[in-house]
């Protein structure tokens, strides 16, 4: 699920990232929407009131949007320069460190709002797009642009897009292509939607807070965990398959 990448994945292994990481961005939606009603996954809303600011000629007041951008874009641009970076190691998984820094950030959050009061909530909206922009970077290449979890409109759109296509099969006869695409839409916006109604349940219901954000954290790190425990398992089988292939393949022929 995790390490596989461009044309080597397989619909199930886009279907797995897409349903762990667009839950995950739901819970980080709606926490940072009832803690400090900003979005916190994509940018889209903030880089409007940039714009409202600036056209009122309220510089100052705008700069906090544009740093909200500017979050998003480094987490982006962090998350492939460790890909990039690391690619060249075949014995690493390079979507390991994306991912282990994405789960570090949803755990300190709540981790410092404990220790101390939070003063500055900006710095922790800053930290929330930080992680989701580490997480659309690293699925975006994993996936070769074919999973995007941290927003729904370019999936909306596809998905509607898609959905007339299959009207007209002389222009488009490969449907089960269409209708495997349109599975994994329907997978992340389902489990973006689950994932902010969990998430906000516990945040209101459980009284959890920002503690919620753990949750997402764990979610993340139990996946990495058990991906890479399945790869293991998958590879020593094989190890052993070959082993046996090779032992039997020695053993002389009886006459």
């Amino acid at each position: 699920m995790f390490r596989h990448q461009g044309k080597s994945r397989t619909l199930k292994q886009n279907l797995r990232i897409a349903s762990v990481l667009s839950f995950v961005a739901g819970i980080v939606n709606v926490t940072g929407f009832l803690s400090f009603n900003q979005l916190t996954t994509n940018v889209t809303g903030h880089f409007a009131l940039f714009i409202n600011d600036v056209a009122h000629f309220d510089f100052w007041r705008g700069t906090i949007y544009f740093l909200y951008i500017f979050v998003f874009l480094f987490g982006s641009f962090l998350s492939s320069f460790l890909i990039e970076q690391f690619n060249s190691s075949k014995k690493l998984n390079v979507f390991v460190l994306p991912t282990i820094i994405e789960f570090l950030i949803l755990i300190l959050i709540p981790v410092f709002s404990h220790l101390s009061e939070i003063k500055y909530p900006d710095l922790v909206i800053c930290a929330m797009l930080l992680a989701m922009g580490v997480q659309n970077s690293f699925v975006t290449k994993i996936s070769s642009a074919v999973v995007r979890t941290t927003h729904l409109t370019g999936l909306f759109t596809d998905l509607g897009i898609e959905l007339s296509q299959l009207f007209f099969p002389k222009s488009y006869p490969n449907r089960e292509k269409i209708k495997s695409t349109m599975k994994l839409r329907v997978y992340i916006i389902s489990f973006f939607f689950l994932g902010g109604l969990i998430g906000g349940y516990l945040y209101s219901r459980m009284g959890l807070g920002l503690d919620t954000l753990i949750f997402g954290a764990v979610i993340l790190i139990v996946s990495l965990f058990f991906d890479g425990l399945k790869y293991k398992v998958i590879r020593n089988r094989r190890k052993y398959q070959q082993r046996k292939t090779a032992q039997l393949s020695q053993q002389p022929v009886s006459k």
